[in-house]
């Protein structure tokens, strides 16, 4: 007999993502099972059936015309498509988007602050029912645009800082933590953050979490922190060649950079200058990107949670929506993420 996982029934009515997770499968899954049972083996739709059943699941006949003026179009901007947590969040939110019978747009700012700018306006022209925002910093022009406009929106990895929006964030405080204190349980006593010196507040949040995490040790371990021109592996390059050119014992023992591409940069390159990586110097990212360049070793970073950041952010897009912001509350979601171990700290 099949195991059903997820949560019992609860007060509040269940969700397709909540039946989603208590039958293992995807949201996408269960709407077939609804709408085209047709595509689905029949043991899969008994199991989905069996969770409908046991969670209370009332189908919403109106979801997929739950959008202000008919629009079933739901605009996504994200600031890097280069990186994969933007790109599991679109995954997760046309997963939960295409359940409810809604579009996903979604446009990329090629990390520019003003293309950003120009896709939200292009959306608001496009009379799409509500946005997802995933940008990397202050954004609170354009949020207060939309809702002139009465476009909801939600704000994915990114705090405004204020409750005018919903928001879906991972702790990135916690994931600098994280990192940190993983380096310093292995026995590093000499870590480097590697990162850039711009205003991004992942960034900063992951900074707060390394130096919180060294902080506790007392003085046992030293922080230092290394500005990269910018994100990319070239820049992890020019870093190791850095390093290299020290005395050994002048060197970090670890190295946490705020992306995997800089992490990559910086392994591919020390190696080839003679250094061991772990032996050496114990080496990581901060933000799990499936995207960043092949390395010679399994990289250790953070996860980001990703699809799920995408896939809370459409429900409460959708829930906006539905009630309006009269009786929609806005809500602050964090989500905490993981370490992910592998051969570039351990062997």
């Amino acid at each position: 007999m099949s195991r059903l996982n997820g949560p019992a029934r609860t007060n509040r009515p269940a969700k397709l993502i909540d039946v989603a997770r208590h039958a293992g499968v995807s949201t996408g899954t269960v709407s077939n099972v609804l709408n085209h049972p047709d595509k689905v083996k029949e043991g899969t739709s008994a199991r989905v059936m069996r969770s409908i059943e046991h969670l209370g699941f009332v189908r919403d006949t109106n979801a997929s015309s739950l959008a202000n003026g008919g629009s079933h179009d739901i605009g996504l901007v994200v600031i890097d498509l280069a990186n994969s947590i933007f790109l599991d969040a679109a995954r997760g939110a046309q997963s939960t988007a295409r359940a409810a019978g809604l579009n996903l747009l979604m446009a990329g700012s090629e990390n520019d602050f003003g293309v950003q700018s120009s896709n939200v306006d292009s959306f608001i022209g496009a009379r799409v029912a509500g946005l997802l925002l995933a940008p990397m910093q202050d954004s609170s022009a354009q949020i207060q645009r939309l809702t002139k406009r009465h476009v909801p929106v939600v704000l994915v990895n990114y705090d405004p800082g204020t409750d005018h929006a919903c928001s879906v964030i991972v702790d990135n405080d916690a994931a600098g933590y994280i990192a940190a204190r993983h380096l310093i349980d292995l026995g590093r006593r000499r870590i480097a953050f590697v990162s850039v010196d711009w205003d991004l507040q992942p960034v900063e949040q992951r900074r707060h979490g390394i130096r919180r995490a060294v902080a506790e040790t007392d003085g046992a371990v030293t922080l230092e922190e290394i500005v990269a021109d910018d994100l990319e592996v070239g820049s992890g390059n020019a870093i190791a060649r850095q390093v290299a050119a020290r005395d050994a014992a002048e060197r970090p023992d670890a190295v946490v950079a705020v992306t995997d591409n800089l992490a990559v940069g910086f392994i591919e390159q020390a190696a080839d200058l003679g250094i061991d990586v772990p032996g050496d110097i114990a080496v990581m990212g901060t933000d799990d990107n499936t995207s960043a360049a092949r390395c010679r070793l399994t990289l250790t970073t953070v996860t980001m949670q990703g699809r799920q950041l995408g896939a809370v952010a459409m429900e409460l897009l959708m829930d906006e929506i539905r009630h309006g912001r009269d009786e929609h509350r806005h809500q602050r979601v964090v989500l905490t993420p993981q370490l992910v171990v592998q051969q570039s700290t351990v062997r």
